[in-house]
């Protein structure tokens, strides 16, 4: 096992093209990192750079402290399990677990050892002599997996390894592979554009965008804290409601909080002073579905409702906030159980005041809800 440091870490492309931006992370011993973001956001090129596959422009990544910049990938003692498994096709199970040992031209013994415990680590006893044609995605993928563990690396990099795969065996795998790094204690980077994938797995999360990284943080701080507005929108299923909103002194010296022409109430317990700054500036207030609810009392926030998803055991109703600027923003709700709507009725919302995110115009975060909101 052993640590991982990127320091200020640049990939420029022939031609100028920057994929990697001042990228600083420190990946502790035994950690598993879920590195996660949009297609095209740098997350793969990064496993790259830390597999030796590509070279850094500028930066320094450090091994167990020591720089590896010049370092082949042969010396890096990393182990990759890909998208697409890799498997050799013409080599059965045992053959396909055995080459890179053979490689290394280890003694017989020592391969049927590792080999063994691979297979007895990953239940691919019964799988040895078959080809990969032969197996299932879920069998390949545990193949896949054990060619990597065999060679014992310091670092096990998995490049989206899940998503060949359906979604029901998806989580299972999900499940199998986080009791499986549990278990070994490897440090692991986990590259995948899955939230769901790098919130269950990851002992941090490191969310990135346009090559940049935006926030990196355990599952629910990211997912209750996050530092931006791209997070915020990111993270989550369905994500944070992000609604055009301002600040508006009150006569009695306090602050209110204004979508469009509605008012909504803020559970402030401390001075307003912090706050004073903002006051009639253009911001953004964040609000999660499940922090939305129907309410019959007057003070709730008109909406109209434009559609409602039946999942069975919730409904998320996607309802037009009234009195705002066109186009009117769009806000979800989860609510428990069925709920019948219509399109085009008319319902109230009460907002859970003491869990708003409100973000500044440069899209960086104000208030991260109940625990910065109230003293």
């Amino acid at each position: 096992m052993a640590s991982i440091d990127f320091e200020h870490i640049d990939k420029i492309y022939p031609g100028g093209t920057q994929a990697i931006f001042d990228y600083t992370l420190a990946v502790a011993d035994g950690e598993l990192v879920a590195f996660v973001g949009p297609s095209g956001c740098g997350k793969s090129t990064l496993l790259r750079l830390l597999a030796g596959l590509e070279t850094i422009t500028r930066g320094t990544l450090r091994i167990d402290g020591q720089p590896v910049n010049a370092l082949p990938p042969q010396r890096r003692n990393l182990a990759m399990v890909f998208q697409d498994y890799a498997l050799y096709p013409h080599m059965t199970v045992r053959r396909n677990l055995e080459f890179p040992l053979k490689m290394r031209d280890l003694p017989e013994a020592e391969i049927n050892r590792l080999v063994g415990w691979a297979a007895e680590l990953l239940s691919l006893g019964g799988l040895l002599d078959r080809l990969p044609k032969q197996l299932s995605g879920g069998q390949r993928q545990r193949v896949a997996m054990g060619r990597a563990l065999v060679r014992q690396p310091a670092v096990f990099l998995m490049d989206e390894p899940l998503s060949n795969l359906d979604a029901r065996l998806r989580v299972q795998i999900r499940a199998e592979i986080g009791e499986l790094l549990d278990r070994t204690g490897i440090t692991t980077i986990y590259v995948t554009h899955d939230q769901a994938e790098a919130m269950t797995l990851g002992d941090r999360v490191a969310v990135m965008d346009h090559g940049r990284l935006q926030q990196v943080a355990p599952p629910r701080e990211l997912y209750e804290r996050p530092a931006n507005m791209f997070v915020a929108g990111f993270i989550g299923n369905p994500p944070m409601n992000l609604l055009p909103a301002r600040l508006v002194s009150t006569g009695a010296g306090g602050l209110r909080l204004q979508l469009g022409e509605q008012d909504v109430a803020l559970a402030w317990s401390e001075p307003v002073e912090r706050w004073r700054a903002w006051s009639d500036t253009a911001l953004t207030v964040g609000i999660r579905p499940e922090h939305l609810r129907l309410t019959d009392a007057a003070e709730g926030v008109k909406a109209t409702v434009v559609d409602a998803e039946y999942l069975g055991h919730e409904t998320l109703l996607h309802a037009r906030i009234d009195g705002m600027a066109a186009p009117a923003p769009v806000a979800v709700a989860r609510l428990a159980g069925l709920r019948p709507f219509d399109k085009g009725q008319a319902v109230r919302l009460s907002v859970e005041a003491d869990r708003l995110h409100l973000f500044g115009p440069d899209g960086l975060t104000l208030v991260n809800a109940a625990a910065d909101a109230v003293a």
